[in-house]
């Protein structure tokens, strides 16, 4: 299989979010996200993603088919709650470029692609001018949850080697219902760092 990975912005990113939307509801289905999405919400999410200034989705295509993408777009034109807990911390969050959410199909795991989608991230915030570091948030899941798989492998080290670094007490909560929840919940978010 060849996978080509492109970079869209403005219009070929609007373009881009069906089958995004899709891809997001696949995968973050599974651990440690445990995501009950829908496509209602997806399309409003990323519409509005879409529409930000500065922003990027790398996408990863196995001919004409999405298999994977990560966002990105500068802080300051995402969700508040992205930003809040920086804005907390007194940071100047004008000059973060958020990588948001990147993923990825399992059979298309273990290619590099990762690296890819952070290299095109980055990029797009070096060559906006004003970003002096890259942030993005993961979720946190207890050791014992009932539904961590027993061969489950943190992508820590991989993020380390990338530059990043864990903000020692900067977390993030957002909601959503995960798959074997009746209702939304709050989960706990740490944001990781790197200088660009």
């Amino acid at each position: 299989m060849t996978v080509k990975v492109a970079a869209l912005t403005g219009t070929a990113l609007a373009a881009g979010i069906p089958a995004v939307a899709r891809l997001r509801i696949a995968v973050f289905r599974h651990w440690p996200y445990l995501y009950d999405g829908s496509m209602d919400y997806e399309t409003r999410y990323l519409s509005k993603f879409a529409a930000a200034g500065g922003a990027i989705i790398v996408a990863a295509y196995d001919g004409d088919t999405i298999v994977g993408c990560a966002t990105a777009a500068p802080l300051t034109e995402v969700d508040a709650e992205f930003s809040a807990p920086l804005r907390a911390r007194g940071s100047d969050v004008a000059r973060i470029f958020y990588c948001g959410e990147s993923v990825l199909l399992p059979a298309y795991r273990g290619r590099g692609l990762g690296h890819a989608f952070f290299d095109h991230r980055e990029a797009q915030g070096r060559a906006l001018g004003t970003f002096t570091h890259s942030a993005f948030c993961a979720v946190v899941r207890p050791k014992d949850h009932a539904l961590r798989p027993k061969d489950y492998v943190p992508l820590d080290a991989f993020w380390e080697r990338r530059g990043y670094a864990k903000v020692e007490g900067l977390v993030a909560r957002f909601t959503w219902k995960d798959v074997d929840q009746p209702a939304e919940t709050a989960k706990p978010m740490q944001f990781w760092m790197k200088a660009l």
